[in-house]
């Protein structure tokens, strides 16, 4: 993949300079960078804490402890492997988002999709996140003016083609 080239195409969806911000792991620190060089770190934007669960696979979670996923997949409130609930992701994420309300101004957030889908589902009042994809390297973008909106960047004509 041409690096150089996302950066260019992504700084340049933005009138004015974005403001910067990533979860505190390597990996979204080593994103950010090809955003630009001056990131802020927020806490509120690490992964989610699947406690025993980190790092393993979905398929072997499904063969391991199949019981305890299907109660956490069915119980946002949940946390049978021993770290953060999906609601109190949400709750986390949602208490972020309430501090941006008041910042003038773009903020491009490089994070995870568990991050990317309780932001989601704030905006979106409640929208199961289980239902939201979110890709690699995808662009999501929230604006706030006096109530947040998704608003999803399509594509210009040239690249149509």
């Amino acid at each position: 993949m041409d690096w150089q080239a996302l950066r260019l195409s992504r700084g340049n969806q933005f009138k004015g300079t974005p403001r910067l911000v990533c979860g505190p792991e390597l990996r979204t620190r080593q994103t950010a960078e090809l955003f630009g060089s001056a990131s802020e770190i927020v806490d509120a934007l690490k992964d989610c804490d699947f406690g025993r669960w980190g790092g393993e696979r979905i398929g072997d979670l499904q063969k391991n402890a199949s019981e305890a996923l299907q109660h956490w997949l069915g119980d946002p409130a949940s946390a049978p492997h021993g770290g953060e609930s999906l609601v109190q992701l949400g709750e986390r994420v949602g208490a972020w988002l309430t501090t941006l309300q008041s910042t003038p101004g773009h903020i491009v957030a490089i994070t995870h999709p568990f991050v990317i889908r309780a932001a989601l589902t704030q905006v979106l009042q409640g929208a199961s996140s289980g239902l939201i994809d979110v890709e690699p390297l995808s662009a999501v973008e929230l604006r706030f003016h006096g109530r947040w909106r998704l608003r999803l960047p399509g594509t210009g004509p040239e690249d149509l083609l």
